[in-house]
């Protein structure tokens, strides 16, 4: 049976090394895909955040996010990009409001609940937070493991998706021994390598150069065109301009959204 990753590493590969959006042919859908109309994949409602007794972070945030959308996260530093961030991976609860995900209230949602709606989520940390004493592809190969299924059966497709990120040639390295770019993009791995239906990348490009930067967008272009969520926390305004889909903009704890920037520059 072929691996739900070989359509995504297929794909990285037709991009081919320039980075070029040649996706080639139809992708195949989602193997969670159903005819049935879907919910929102994230829906807040009236949403506040504050830490402990002080101000509000996030204040009555109204937002809808679709099945299959792509949205960059943008906002001064400070604006609560990574708050707004923890509340979508389900690592904090809102203060007031309603938050959904895939349809589920979160405040209703036992422990078991949770626990399943976070393993349909990929996520990008700033920090990386790899497994020091797992290998470079052991660390990829993680979200797999979770999900039961037989990680010996997707090493070619991880390897190579790996490969496809520059780090084919890193493959028994322990994340100690690795530059900051390096950890970065092995995360980006571990992100996508499931093929999650939200993806949430908080700063994804910070440690690489313009040029890996693109090339990391499309492999992020890559995971939405077949049929994942996607949202990207950035500064790197160029990126947004290059990529043309639309902004959500946080500013002073309040979410506006703005409509995509001009189309590719290819």
């Amino acid at each position: 049976m072929a691996s739900a990753l070989q359509p995504l590493v297929s794909t990285c590969i037709l991009l081919g090394p320039a980075g070029h959006a040649n996706l080639g042919p139809v992708l195949m859908p989602h193997p969670e895909s159903s005819p049935s109309p879907a919910p929102p994949v994230v829906e807040f409602e009236h949403v506040g955040l504050r830490y402990g007794v002080g101000p509000e972070v996030l204040r009555d945030l109204k937002l809808t996010l679709p099945p299959s959308s792509f949205h960059f996260l943008t906002g001064p530093s400070g604006a609560g990009k990574s708050s707004l961030l923890s509340l979508l991976y389900l690592s904090r609860m809102p203060s007031r409001g309603r938050l959904s995900i895939f349809g589920e209230d979160v405040a209703k949602a036992d422990r078991r609940t949770l626990t399943l709606l976070r393993r349909r989520i990929g996520v990008v940390f700033q920090d990386f937070r790899l497994f020091d004493h797992l290998s470079v592809v052991d660390n990829a190969s993680l979200p797999l493991r979770i999900a039961g299924r037989d990680p010996q059966e997707s090493r070619t497709n991880v390897v190579e998706l790996l490969d496809w990120v520059g780090l084919g040639g890193l493959l028994d390295a322990r994340p100690p021994t690795l530059s900051g770019g390096q950890k970065q993009r092995l995360a980006i791995a571990r992100a996508v390598v499931a093929r999650p239906k939200l993806l949430l990348a908080d700063e994804p490009t910070g440690n690489v150069d313009d040029q890996l930067a693109v090339r990391l967008l499309y492999l992020f272009e890559a995971l939405h065109r077949m049929g994942t969520t996607v949202v990207i926390a950035t500064h790197n305004m160029s990126l947004v301009e290059r990529f043309a889909y639309p902004e959500l903009r946080l500013d002073d704890g309040q979410i506006t959204r703005l409509p995509a920037k001009a189309a590719r520059l290819l």
